[in-house]
């Protein structure tokens, strides 16, 4: 039975692998975001809440990590990284990952999600172009890339370039 829980210390090193392992495959990767996630976790834009691991079979098989970013003057997060292990893949384990981040990221009061990723898997989760929103990225990206999803119905209109952790290097 697949378990989602907040990620603790004795997890790190199995996350890390987790996260190294996913990322070896995939199609856009600078092969560092296992690292960049041990940086986060120094970070004052890391919400240890928000740092999830999925377990099954008495091991972490996938791991997501919501951190603040800025938005004009609001305090949103990023979705950054989401991993599964390769042979956990197509069982619905990034999906309920992002959920329980969605549903404690409301009831931290966060409004919007920004993520940089595929097109054809994150719009299942919600995601729409985050210039939708009138949210820009602080790079140059396809506008179907970089997506975000209002999480309160605040009718909270938020507009800008995205400003991130500085751990991101951008």
């Amino acid at each position: 039975m697949l378990e989602i829980r907040q990620e603790k210390p004795k997890d790190y090193e199995e996350v890390y692998n987790v996260v190294k392992t996913a990322f070896a495959t995939a199609e856009h990767s600078d092969g560092n975001e296992q690292d960049l996630v041990a940086k986060l976790r120094k970070s004052n834009n890391f919400i240890p809440e928000l740092s999830l691991v999925a377990i099954q079979d008495n091991k972490v098989v996938g791991y997501i990590l919501f951190t603040k970013i800025k938005v004009g003057k609001y305090k949103e997060l990023a979705l950054a990284p989401l991993a599964v292990l390769p042979e956990y893949r197509r069982q619905g384990i990034g999906k309920k990952l992002i959920n329980e981040g969605h549903r404690i990221a409301k009831k931290l009061g966060y409004h919007y999600s920004i993520v940089l990723g595929s097109e054809e898997y994150y719009p299942k989760s919600g995601y729409v172009p985050a210039s939708q929103y009138g949210i820009k990225a602080p790079f140059e990206v396809a506008d179907e890339n970089f997506m975000a999803i209002e999480l309160n119905d605040t009718n909270l209109k938020i507009f800008g370039t995205v400003e991130y952790a500085e751990e991101f290097g951008i």
